[in-house]
């Protein structure tokens, strides 16, 4: 039979069990307003029974307190974290599009681009106009136009600037990814210290994991995965420890156990900017064994994927084409003494077909250089040429040819020379990325620029001033000279004209006509060869491309150059070179909204500005002034994504309005799914006061009764004891 104390021992277990309870009833209430915190309970059983050889068999042995648990369902926190990751995205992208908007928008307080558009195109040619040669109505249109100039160098400045902010906001987010990863490793080291000893549980220190988790979710995408460490010696034996894996950005490891992975800001260099508009310094992130964190990663979420496309987004317009050929050239350089010496660079052809790769006036390519992507290796090119040739058909073949940096032994960049077997492969700049980022409207400033500036220079050129022939008013700051690039523009000229054009060029070079020596007909060759381009790539077409192979083949024959027909086919195709070891500044692709101005040649002196078309006319001709005032409105004239020119600011508000709507609605709904997920977490692992108040009466009866049972016991023991015997 089982002692005269078992039931003693029995209302012991009772005592302990509700004392546990009541300990943790206090514990919850004292957290009921602590983040994170997660309600517990205990965990208990029935002791195992003992066998007392009576005839009712087996004797209860009271109860067993097990654990304290936490009640925590690991469904909802994953539910959380995968939406918390959109409500940081959309938090990030509804904020800096709120900014760009403010940038283009026109409300009558700030001068938006309608406001000066309408001031250049209305007022200020409608007064010109009625006084076309007067001189105080041109220096008035002229200031109109400079303010066209500087509303878009504001607007690009201020751009770049977001750009700079999302920058740096990003290089604050890999930091704190940082410190959260160290915080979760270190717990993660506390836990398994606590949980290897038995059956406690670290309670605490979970909710503090889950809590950074909570945090880390809204920077970045999570995913955890939690494993029993098992003994090698003893598989089936639990040791209480686990391994916790905490990845992001798509499925790479952050945290493994009490190990973490650091990552780290990289800034580009020169060399390594990807769009011509980038500010300088841009971040790429690392991890810290030197392996590229892949930032574009398509499966990231959280405001590192916000800031990543705002910073980014180029609207899928990245480069990208077929390999078709290689080869190599030698450029005069300097060596570090700065001696003349002759480098080896090896060359790539790059056939392109997407729209924004066969105008210029769309393209963002570097002008300083960059990394490409070659057949996936990566080299780096030092400059770039557009070419445009026609196949059998006359269908227009559009292709790039960039020269590739030298290699590391001749003072270059790259580690390994280009081999053949990249052709026929995918050459990329830069990342697809579909949203409408900086770049991405930074590119189409640039573009309508581009193709305003042209035209209207264009139209100007036709032109005269008096008996002066016309100039440009739209010009192209310097970035490191005091000065202006000069556009030419050639495309209406006829082989006639091109030939005494040639005739002068030659004069000055001291090259009698015709040539007489091979030497100087090689100068001669060179020279017409680089004066043939006219550069209007946005209208090229078989016809110019027919009316150079006529200017070049008069010069031909006027000269003795003795070109083959296919040399004159060849030179003939029109090329556009932009980067280093590239001379001239020739090309409208050097234009920006950064650098637009006006002609300082037509500010000094405003009578140079042409008003009509034929230098015979009477000063109250403007026939020219009328056709620049069509360019405004006349889609024939100018079209930007199939509109007029005026209709600029409602292309671009249409893209940034959009965007800031669905990422309002976005975030909106994303912070709705947020709280609602987040009341069920509560109502799963948050502590209801009522509950617990009712929990503290149950437990406190239960310890109460299981005194009451040891007081019972005691008086029974006390006669048995004391008051039985003989």
């Amino acid at each position: 039979m089982p002692s005269q104390f078992f039931g003693l021992n029995i209302a012991y277990t009772g005592l302990l069990a509700s004392n546990a309870a009541l300990n943790t009833t206090s514990n919850n209430i004292a957290n009921v307003q602590t983040e994170g915190y997660s309600r517990q309970q205990v965990t208990q059983q029935a002791a195992n029974a003992i066998r007392v050889f009576q005839t009712y068999g087996c004797a209860g042995a009271g109860v067993e307190t097990l654990t304290i648990e936490r009640i925590r369902d690991q469904f909802y926190d994953s539910r959380y974290w995968v939406n918390n990751a959109k409500v940081g995205e959309y938090d990030q992208k509804q904020y800096y599009m709120e900014q760009v908007e403010s940038y283009f928008d026109d409300n009558g307080q700030n001068a938006g681009f309608k406001t000066v558009f309408d001031q250049m195109m209305l007022n200020g040619l409608q007064t010109l106009m009625d006084n076309p040669n007067d001189t105080a109505a041109k220096k008035q249109f002229i200031g109109y136009a400079d303010a066209l100039a500087q509303y878009f160098n504001g607007v690009a400045g201020n751009l770049q600037k977001v750009q700079k902010d999302v920058n740096q906001e990003i290089k604050a987010k890999v930091d704190e990814i940082n410190s959260l990863a160290g915080e979760i490793a270190t717990l993660n080291k506390q836990i398994n210290t606590i949980e290897m000893r038995g059956s406690m549980k670290a309670n605490e220190l979970r909710d503090r994991r889950d809590l950074l988790i909570d945090r880390l979710s809204e920077i970045v995408d999570v995913e955890t995965q939690e494993m029993p460490v098992a003994d090698p010696n003893n598989p089936n034996r639990e040791t209480g420890g686990n391994r916790f894996i905490l990845k992001i950005a798509g499925g790479q490891v952050l945290v493994d156990g009490d190990e973490y992975n650091r990552l780290e800001c990289v800034a580009r260099t020169t060399d390594q900017k990807v769009n011509q508009t980038d500010v300088d310094g841009l971040y790429d992130v690392y991890w810290v064994n030197g392996s590229k964190f892949n930032l574009h990663n398509a499966a990231m979420g959280g405001a590192l994927k916000g800031l990543v496309d705002l910073r980014d987004g180029n609207n899928s317009e990245y480069f990208t084409g077929k390999i078709t050929d290689t080869g190599r050239v030698e450029i005069d350089e300097k060596d570090a003494a700065g001696n003349p010496v002759k480098v080896t660079h090896d060359t790539v052809t790059v056939e392109v077909g997407r729209h924004y790769l066969t105008d210029l006036n769309k393209c963002n390519l570097s002008e300083n250089g960059g990394v490409i992507n070659l057949g996936n290796r990566e080299f780096y090119y030092d400059s770039w040429e557009y070419s445009v040739s026609y196949d059998a058909a006359g269908e227009p073949v559009y292709s790039y040819t960039f020269t590739l940096s030298a290699s590391k032994s001749d003072g270059g960049l790259n580690d390994s020379a280009l081999t053949n077997d990249r052709v026929g492969k995918t050459a990329t700049i830069g990342t697809n990325i579909s949203y409408q980022g900086v770049p991405y409207y930074m590119a189409q400033m640039n573009e309508w620029v581009r193709t305003f500036s042209q035209k209207f220079n264009d139209i100007l050129r036709s032109g005269y001033s008096g008996d002066v022939p016309g100039i440009d008013l739209f010009a192209a700051d310097m970035a490191v000279e005091d000065g202006q690039y000069l556009f030419n523009n050639y495309v209406n000229e006829t082989p006639e004209e091109y030939v005494t054009r040639m005739d002068e060029a030659l004069k000055l070079m001291g090259i009698p006509n015709p040539p007489q020596t091979q030497a100087d007909k090689d100068k001669a060759k060179a020279a017409c060869i680089e004066a043939l381009n006219d550069y209007r790539y946005d209208a090229e077409s078989i016809d110019a491309y027919n009316n150079r192979i006529a200017k070049l083949t008069k010069a031909n024959a006027e000269y003795g150059l003795g070109m083959t027909t296919a040399e004159i086919e060849e030179a003939a195709k029109l090329k556009v070179s932009v980067g280093k070891n590239v001379t001239g500044g020739d090309s409208y692709y050097l234009m920006t909204a950064k650098n637009l101005n006006i002609s300082g040649t037509i500010e000094n002196d405003p009578d140079r500005l042409a008003n009509k078309k034929k230098p015979g006319d009477g000063v109250e001709q403007n026939d020219l002034i009328s056709e620049l005032k069509d360019l405004g409105t006349d889609k024939s004239k100018m079209s930007f994504r199939g509109s007029s020119a005026s209709e600029f600011l409602q292309c671009i508000l249409g893209d940034v309005a959009l965007n800031m709507e669905r990422a309002e609605i976005f975030y909106q709904s994303y912070k709705d799914i947020a709280y609602n997920i987040e009341s069920r977490r509560i109502s799963i692992s948050g502590v209801d006061e009522d509950e617990e108040a009712v929990n503290l009466v149950r437990f406190q009866n239960g310890y109460n009764l299981a005194s009451k049972m040891i007081q019972t016991l005691t008086e029974i023991y006390d006669r048995l004891i004391l008051q039985t015997g003989v």
